[in-house]
């Protein structure tokens, strides 16, 4: 009788766990469709709990505040990038330098919510939030470039004794630099963009302009 017990026990809190874990996801599907739309400041917790149908309570036993959905949110998308560059990364089909390329590109935010929670984490005041963000990303994505880079020394691509250095290196330098390009002039962003290429092949250990054709997609 206490097997069947325990098992039913085992059971409900899975169950329960699960249900819970439904019950936030779709707060954030929600949030996210909203802050989409309506934009950050102009989404109210009010309009959440309106859109899903839950009470007050339920929503803050998920999240203590909607800076907190958004928090939950940019780990959830950093998450996503993360796993979309690394299955692009592991196409080995794929020559190693444009596998580079695709996936930077792929990291990148075009969606009407990735531009508003780009817009949040870009204020002053959410300057931890900002910092987090990037945190995970370097955490995340610097092991896929540091296999690529191992993959080119191989390939006699590029030479160097450091490849995770050189790809922890480069992604800190391009999140600090390039993560307001777009407010720099057009001769001050290409001068920008050369600098980072030049560098890098130094890094790297190749040929001048050998990375030209595959850095400059990432930039548009």
């Amino acid at each position: 009788m206490s097997v069947v017990v325990q098992a039913w026990e085992e059971v409900y809190i899975v169950r329960i766990v699960k249900e819970a874990e439904e019950r936030k996801n779709e707060i954030l599907d929600v949030a996210e469709r909203l802050f989409g739309t309506k934009g950050f400041d102009g989404t109210s917790t009010t309009d959440i709990l309106n859109e899903i149908g839950i009470a007050r309570g339920t929503l803050y036993y998920h999240f203590k505040s909607k800076e907190d959905i958004l928090d939950a949110m940019i780990a959830r998308m950093t998450g996503s990038l993360v796993a979309k560059a690394g299955e692009i990364a592991g196409k080995k089909d794929i020559p190693v330098l444009q596998r580079l390329t695709l996936m930077m590109v792929a990291l990148n935010v075009d969606s009407d919510l990735g531009h508003e929670i780009m817009e949040q984490v870009h204020k002053p005041q959410n300057a931890l939030m900002h910092q987090k963000m990037q945190e995970r990303l370097l955490e995340g994505v610097s092991p896929i470039v540091t296999r690529l880079i191992e993959e080119g020394i191989a390939q006699g691509i590029c030479q160097t004794d450091y490849p995770a250095d050189v790809a922890e290196m480069t992604l800190l330098y391009s999140n600090t630099v390039f993560d307001d390009l777009a407010g720099h002039s057009g001769e001050v962003r290409q001068r920008k963009i050369a600098a980072f290429i030049y560098n890098l092949e130094r890094l790297l250990g190749m040929e001048r302009n050998s990375l030209r054709e595959a850095i400059l997609p990432i930039f548009g």
